[in-house]
Formats: C-alpha cells, sequence, structure tokens
C-alpha cells in the first residue's frame, strides 16, 4: 500500500499516539478499504447484560467491547479469574480514514523484543497434549480440547507506538483477516488480525463462522499438491466437523430454525490457510443474550463447551486474559435496536506493562501427535510475530516480469474446490437445508416431550429435531429435572454427557441414573442417548467397558434394527454384548420389568450401538450431529418405537 497521508489523516493519527489518556480502536474489515476510527470513554461492567447500549438520554449508542475468556462464568462454567475487565469502549466518534492514507500516517519503526521465547518450553507442552490425550479424551471427558502456550517478549518502546506499528504491519503483509485491528485503553493494548467471525447479528440474521485445520505454508508458499495433502487429513477433516457441531449447539440454542450450514471454504491468509464453515440461523434475542449464548468459540476451547472449560482449568496454569474472548461491536440500527459483529480475539498480541504476550493453542484430539501439535504453536505464533514485523516474514517469490501473473487463488482451484466439497457428502442433510417450522409433515405433532441436559449442549439440537418431528419440547439442566416435571411429559429424552456412566461419585451421573431408572420402572416412553444410553444398559444388565480408541467424532455405518445408518458417535465407554447376540430374554436381564429388549450391536466385537424394549429405546451415536447423515430417519423410528 502506498499514498502519501492526508493531513487530516496524519493529524489524527498523531493526535491519538500522542495523548496517554486517549482510548480508541483502529478496525478494518475483511475487504473494507477504510480504516475505521472509534473514539470514547471506557467503562468496565461485570456481567455482558450490563453493557451500555443506551446513553444518559436513553438514546442507542455504539459501544465496543473486550470481553475476557473468565465471563464464561456467566454460564456456570470454570475458569481462572484474572480479573481482566470486561472493558467497554462508549463510542463518541466514529470516522474512516482512507486505507493507503491511514497506513502512510502510520509510525514504521522497528520494535525490538528482549528475552522472547514461549513460557512453556516444547518438551512441556507435548507433556500436556499427552496429558489430555490420556486423562480427558480417554477418559470420556470431552471429542477436543485447545490447551494454550503463550510468546513472551519484552518492549521497551511507547505502547502506543508499538501498537500502532504493529497495526501498520498488519495492513501491509496480512491478508484474508476477518478484522485487522488496534485497540487502545489505559492498562491494555490489543493488536491482531483475527480470521475467525465468532457471533454477528444483522437484521435478526445470526451467522458464526466455525474455522479449524491449520495449513502452515510451506517455504515459498502453498501449492495446490501441498493444500491437497492438507485437505486430505482425516484428523483437520474431523476437527472441523467436531467444531461445527459445537457451534451449532448455540446456534440451535439461539436460533428459532435452528442453524443451517454452508461450505466448506478456504481462509487464506499470509502464512496459514484454515478451512471454515458458515451457520446461519434467524434470531430475536437481545444481542447481548446472544453472545452469552454463545461464549466462546469451540475453536479455542474444545467440546462440550462446559467440559473443555473444566478441562482448560486444569491443564493452563494461567489465565487467558482476553484471549479466545471476543471484541464485540455493538451498532444501533434502524429498528432501535443493535447489530453484533464479534470476531474471536485470537491472532492477536497483547502489550501490558512492558511485556508482549501472544497467545496460541492447538486442538487436541484423540489422535493428535504431541509434537505436532507443538509445530501448529509455532506456526500459529510465527504468523502474529511475522505479520507484526517482530520476526522475519516469510519469503515471497517476485515473478519475472515476462513470467504470466501470479496465481489465482487456491480456493479457485478445481481440484481443490472438488475436494471441499466432497467433505459434505458424509454430512447430515438435514443441517444443511432451510429448517423453518412446517418444512416437513410432522409425525408427532401435539404430543410433549422433556429433553435431560447432561451438560452437552447437544441437547439443544436434538431439541431442534424433535420440533422438526412435531413435539413440544423443554429442556430441563439435570439439576432441575424433579420427578414431578419429568412425570408431566409424554416422552422424556435423556440426554448425553460427558464422563464416565460408572461413576458413583458424580452427582450429575446419579441424577441421570434416577431419570433414566424411573421411567423404566413406570413403563413409560423413554429414549436415552449416549451417556444415557451407557446408564440403561447398565441398568438392564447390559456390561460397560472402554473402548481401546475412543470414538470422538467418528462416522460409523451400522446395522440398527435391521435399517442400515450412518451416524455419528462421540464416546470413549460402550456397552457391550456377546458378539452376535441380537435379543435379551426377560431372564437375561438385571431388570426383568423391561422385558424382552432388542440389541443392535457390532457383530464382531459385541459393541451395542442401540436397543429398544417396550416402551423404551436408546442409542449410543448422536442422531443429531452432523455426522449422523441418516439421523432424522433414525430418531424419527425410535421415538416413534418408545412412544408406540
Amino acid at each position: 500500500m502506498t499514498g502519501t497521508a492526508a493531513p487530516a489523516t496524519a493529524d489524527l493519527i498523531a493526535r491519538l499516539a500522542a495523548d496517554p489518556a486517549a482510548s480508541f480502536a483502529l478496525i478494518v474489515r475483511e475487504g473494507g478499504d477504510a480504516v475505521e476510527v472509534l473514539e470514547g470513554e471506557v467503562v468496565d461492567v461485570e456481567l455482558l447484560a450490563d453493557i451500555p447500549l443506551t446513553g444518559p438520554d436513553g438514546t442507542p449508542r455504539e459501544v465496543l467491547a473486550l470481553v475476557p475468556f473468565r465471563q464464561v462464568r456467566e454460564r456456570g462454567f470454570e475458569a481462572h479469574d484474572d480479573d481482566a475487565p470486561l472493558r467497554c469502549l462508549t463510542v463518541d466518534a466514529h470516522s474512516a480514514i482512507p486505507l493507503d492514507a491511514a497506513v502512510a500516517a502510520l509510525p514504521a519503526e522497528h520494535i525490538p523484543l528482549a528475552s522472547a521465547g514461549f513460557d512453556l518450553d516444547d518438551a512441556e507442552y507435548a507433556a500436556i497434549v499427552r496429558r489430555v490425550i490420556s486423562e480427558e479424551i480417554g477418559r470420556g471427558e470431552g471429542a477436543n480440547f485447545v490447551i494454550r502456550r503463550d510468546y513472551v517478549a519484552g518492549v521497551d518502546a511507547d505502547p502506543r507506538v508499538a501498537a500502532l506499528t504493529w497495526f501498520r504491519a498488519l495492513l501491509e503483509h496480512e491478508r484474508g483477516a476477518y478484522w485487522t485491528f488496534a485497540i487502545i485503553t489505559p492498562g491494555h493494548v490489543a493488536v491482531g488480525a483475527s480470521p475467525e467471525a465468532h457471533v454477528s447479528a444483522r437484521d435478526g440474521v445470526v451467522t458464526m463462522n466455525p474455522i479449524s485445520g491449520t495449513f502452515r505454508h510451506p517455504a515459498g508458499g502453498a501449492t495446490v499438491e501441498t493444500l491437497t495433502e492438507f485437505l486430505s487429513s482425516t484428523k483437520e477433516t474431523e476437527e472441523l466437523f467436531m467444531v461445527v457441531d459445537e457451534e451449532l449447539k448455540m446456534m440451535s440454542a439461539v436460533c428459532s430454525d435452528g442453524g443451517r450450514i454452508t461450505g466448506p471454504h478456504l481462509k487464506e491468509m499470509s502464512r496459514l490457510t484454515h478451512t471454515e464453515y458458515v451457520l446461519r440461523g434467524r434470531s430475536r434475542l437481545d444481542p447481548r443474550e446472544i453472545l452469552r449464548e454463545t461464549m466462546f468459540a469451540p475453536t479455542v476451547t474444545g467440546s462440550p463447551m462446559q467440559n473443555a472449560c473444566a478441562v482448560i482449568r486444569r491443564h493452563e496454569a494461567s489465565p487467558r486474559g482476553y484471549y479466545s474472548g471476543v471484541a464485540a461491536l455493538f451498532t444501533p440500527n434502524a429498528e432501535g435496536g443493535h447489530d453484533l459483529d464479534a470476531p474471536i480475539l485470537i491472532r492477536t498480541a497483547y502489550l501490558e506493562d512492558g511485556r508482549l504476550r501472544v497467545p496460541v493453542g492447538a486442538t487436541l484430539v484423540r489422535h493428535s501427535d504431541p509434537y505436532g501439535e507443538v509445530s501448529e504453536t509455532h506456526g500459529k505464533a510465527a504468523g502474529v510475530l511475522g505479520a507484526i514485523g517482530a520476526i522475519p516474514r516469510a519469503i515471497t517469490i517476485v515473478p519475472d516480469d515476462d513470467e504470466p501473473a501470479p496465481a489465482r487463488r487456491l480456493a479457485d482451484d478445481p481440484d481443490i474446490a472438488t475436494l471441499l466439497a466432497s467433505r459434505n457428502a458424509r454430512l447430515a442433510p438435514f443441517w444443511m437445508q432451510e429448517q423453518e417450522p412446517g418444512a416437513r409433515q410432522a409425525p408427532f405433532t401435539g404430543r410433549r416431550a422433556v429433553v435431560v441436559d447432561a451438560e452437552d449442549r447437544f441437547t439443544t439440537m436434538l431439541a431442534h429435531q424433535l420440533r422438526h418431528l412435531g413435539l413440544d419440547v423443554e429442556i430441563v439442566h439435570w439439576s432441575e429435572a424433579d420427578p414431578a416435571r419429568l412425570d408431566a411429559a409424554e416422552l422424556v429424552v435423556s440426554g448425553p454427557g460427558p464422563g464416565d456412566p460408572r461413576d458413583d461419585e458424580s452427582p450429575r451421573v446419579a441424577r441421570m441414573r434416577e431419570v433414566v431408572v424411573r421411567r423404566l420402572e413406570q413403563h413409560r416412553p423413554l429414549l436415552a442417548v449416549c451417556l444415557s444410553h451407557q446408564i440403561l444398559a447398565d441398568r438392564i444388565g447390559v456390561g460397560l467397558g472402554t473402548l481401546a480408541s475412543p470414538h470422538q467424532g467418528l462416522q460409523l455405518d451400522v446395522d440398527l434394527f435391521g435399517e442400515r445408518a450412518s451416524i455419528g458417535f462421540y464416546n470413549t465407554f460402550t456397552a457391550r454384548v456377546t458378539p452376535g447376540v441380537t435379543r435379551l430374554t426377560p431372564s437375561e436381564t438385571r431388570c426383568g420389568a423391561v422385558g424382552e429388549v432388542e440389541v443392535a450391536a457390532d457383530p464382531s466385537s459385541g459393541d451395542v450401538y442401540a436397543l429398544r424394549g417396550a416402551g423404551f429405546a436408546s442409542v449410543q451415536g448422536h442422531l443429531e450431529s452432523i455426522l449422523s447423515r441418516d439421523g432424522m430417519r433414525t430418531l424419527e423410528r425410535l421415538v416413534a418405537h418408545a412412544l408406540a
């Protein structure tokens, strides 16, 4: 970018840089040709609901909020508390200056770093990866978890000059970012190029943008061949599917139509390329409530979300600050409310008290290679540090004058486009279609169901599917699932959750066991899913075991009572019968009152996929997952059986 700064632009940037009391933000949004300048006063608040969207006179006003990770405690989730403030810049002036003029006016001096390096060395981080895989994923605590480490260094420079210098470098050298920004408030400086919009809400449409899979460009740049190898990786593909599932849980909680997925797409940046989907749905909620229900992105936390926060607290020794939080811009709209635009705070450098901090994390799954995840954190840190000029940037090969024009984006290559599109053949069509009520004939219209949530918000997706089948559905947290409330429901769906179904010390597991047993003893309609399926199996005398390799985000083609179905599984534990057994007589069950039980199991291992008997059905897989291509058909079959 070139150009001579207009006097007004130079004066504005000089004024902001010189005033130690000024609070402001500089933002360039994806595809924008101007730098937005937001100036105002800072207000720190306790809760998202306290974000001051109206002024003293009651009129709507614009607010930019920095939301720290500790704010997940509003949802009842665990987090180290570092007192990072929920900081609100109440915007008094919002102007725009041409991009080239802004670049020319911004400082370009070199900002040296001292004593630079990761806070955890590679061996320490690799050891944490091994522990998370064995102690958390291997024990059924979840499908994937993001554990961070920080690149830290000393900075002996004026923080405002450093921030503006790094912001200029990002504008000149980074590409593909959703937001490129510098946010400067007393005691806190954040400069970054976030590739990912966590959530936005405009004109009643909520959009989320799950991104996962990180391709670090080789020396000389990415090619079709190297990108094809990356896109063919099972690990990278499954990581993306798992975060889409997790964000659909959030979408189903805030959108009346559940959310629809489009993609996958490539997010191409200067040193990294990611894969992504886009989710859209309709909502009438206050944007602060939308933000609260979607804290935070599974791409930087893990799934299921509540347990991921507990795992992060166990394995990260220090608080996250703003890493994996959001920068949320609330802008007044014509309807008298506010639109929301909230990118994730990743690919961001923080400067406080003379110390630079660049937090980065890797997504750990069942087949993660510890040193592969170490390498991923190096790549992500280098992406930020190279873009701001703190380390040497990637070498750019300049073609000769008589060579052809530079190649188009890799996403435009037909082979790459075909490879990306082929991923959708594995996914449930239900979540790629419009989900407005009445879109299909509902077989269970007028019947009432209660879904008991065992701390896995897959229940929001499951409830949406049940509503699509015509049921009137209420979701009840396990701690509030009192007998009278459940007895009033025609169908109880005892939901999935993390953990060991044999854990007698867990109040959650004990309560889910009570829910299952009560419905069985009453001979009243019950559908048990995943954890609850295991509890049901244990109750009727089917043994439980641990899988040799956890099925976290695994798609299997299975026989469910004479019909083949492609189903997604997220389980570490399994019910298991003698291979070949398809039926249990009352004398063979621990609970003879349930009568005869049909068994759908793997013919070789005996791992049980589903059970059904008089008035009940259960399933190990997640019929609501995008990995369950036949999920809706199977759900309808099992509900019909339970209600028969």
